[in-house]
């Protein structure tokens, strides 16, 4: 992770999707992809069904702090464009159900 240091926070989301959503769920994602770049993280993907559970997800973004990730979580509520991202899945019903993880690297010496 060029550009980080040791005390960069990723969060891991894991997503149990409605696979008959999957078009809205790549918007979804695509838009928030784009929110996080533009607010100081790095999104590292969304990684979508391809074989076995087809109502699964997983998206990885990391921030350089945990400073830094809640000045982005500030904005949730308020920003318009925060705003009508999760409005692709509120309308959508693509995400059934999600949780987010946090985890530290243990990077190669």
């Amino acid at each position: 992770m060029v550009g980080f240091n040791v005390r960069v926070i990723t969060c891991v989301v894991h997503y149990t999707i409605d696979p008959r959503q999957i078009e809205a769920f790549e918007r979804f994602a695509r838009e928030w992809i784009r929110l996080v770049g533009a607010h100081g993280g790095v999104h590292h993907g969304y990684f979508l069904p391809a074989e076995g559970a087809s109502d699964k997800a997983e998206a990885l973004f990391s921030f350089p702090s945990l400073a830094a990730y809640e000045q982005y979580r500030s904005r949730f509520g308020t920003d318009p464009e925060f705003l009508a991202a999760d409005r692709i899945r509120d309308e959508s019903g693509c995400v059934l159900r999600y949780e987010r993880t946090f985890m530290r690297p243990l990077l190669p010496d």
